[in-house]
């Protein structure tokens, strides 16, 4: 019985390296990484980059401490981030998408984690969308306290990475914001969004496609690529400050669903969010996406934030004052609508 070739051991040695895997590299970013981190730490920080796992203490300020966790990624806005090879401010999304989720609950963030998978670990491209997760989790007062280098021969295309977000926040228990209070006759506030933030990228995508879109053109006084890669707005500080100034019944994220789905999470079954379109002005990256795509009206609230990043509603004596506290915070926002009784088979968002 003859063997094949294959039966025979290879006698050249094999390292992970040969596989693929640069664990030198892997080690650099860490390094890397570690001041980064260091700019974002909070007293309760107990240990951070490179352990096992990262310790952190809840802060004794908290009498009845409720965690709140919440996960997200950036979308298909990365393909856009490999085609433009802008990767400085990928993080800052990654960041504000969890962040932003946990705070309409009245969550303080407290810490972050970020996992990142690619097939060829590129220590500078790592390094500055780990970069950009700092600056969000400096932006949103919490602590870049780990995370996972995934370096997967073969699962990604060259010069591709994947992103995930972790964020965990407390809130008092008896100041969770849940919406239940929320009765008609209140105000809808709308925070402005910083553009299309990380939601609708695979229909931008597709527009820019079939538009033959120069990324680099002029647009508004910016290059068009600078208004489509605008990072998400972190809300954050502002928002914290105004839920300790005045009670706020409701907060809403605007994210994937656009305004028409992601209200009605928050309101009781028997109302609804009637919103003015004359309310606010549309910014000019979404008329331009609607015109170029052909995209109906109703079509555009269901996927993007149309200028709203962020949704409060507060009872009708507060709403001059939220107001205020938010254009004091540095925040463009205005009053956008009101909560009316829902009527048979009316949907839970109305724009009129």
């Amino acid at each position: 019985m003859t063997s094949s070739k294959s039966d025979h051991p290879n006698t050249t040695p094999l390292s992970y390296r040969d596989a693929g895997v640069d664990i030198d590299a892997g080690d650099q970013l860490v390094e890397n990484i570690k001041p980064l981190a260091k700019r974002t730490l909070r007293p309760e920080v107990l240990t951070g980059i490179g352990g096992f796992g990262a310790l952190f203490e809840i802060s004794k300020k908290y009498q009845h401490p409720v965690l709140v966790s919440g996960t997200d990624g950036v979308g298909t806005k990365l393909k856009l981030a490999f085609q433009l090879n802008r990767h400085d401010t990928i993080g800052i999304d990654l960041v504000a998408m969890s962040v932003n989720d946990i705070l309409v609950q009245g969550a303080e963030p407290l810490f972050f984690l970020d996992y990142f998978a690619c097939g060829k670990l590129q220590v500078e491209t790592a390094t500055a969308v780990i970069g950009g997760i700092a600056r969000g989790c400096e932006l949103a007062g919490c602590a870049l306290i780990g995370g996972e280098t995934a370096e997967m021969p073969g699962m990604y295309p060259h010069d591709e990475y994947d992103l995930a977000g972790f964020a965990v926040g407390a809130v008092e228990k008896e100041r969770i914001i849940s919406g239940a209070t929320i009765q008609a006759g209140d105000i809808v506030l709308g925070v402005a969004s910083s553009g299309a933030h990380s939601n609708g990228y695979s229909l931008i995508r597709k527009i820019i496609e079939h538009s033959h879109a120069d990324l680099s053109g002029d647009f508004h006084g910016q290059p068009l690529a600078d208004v489509i890669m605008a990072p998400t707005r972190i809300y954050v500080k502002p928002l914290l400050a105004l839920i300790n100034q005045l009670p706020v019944k409701g907060l809403a994220h605007i994210t994937g669903g656009g305004l028409v789905e992601n209200v009605p999470r928050i309101l009781p079954d028997q109302l609804a969010a009637v919103l003015h379109r004359d309310a606010w002005e549309m910014p000019p990256l979404f008329r331009w996406l609607q015109q170029q795509g052909n995209v109906a009206e109703h079509e555009m609230a269901r996927v993007f934030n149309c200028g709203i990043g962020m949704v409060i509603v507060v009872a009708p004596e507060h709403a001059d004052t939220a107001l205020s506290s938010l254009h004091t915070a540095g925040e463009t926002a205005w009053r956008i609508g009101e909560i009316k009784l829902r009527t048979a088979n009316q949907p839970a968002t109305v724009l009129v």
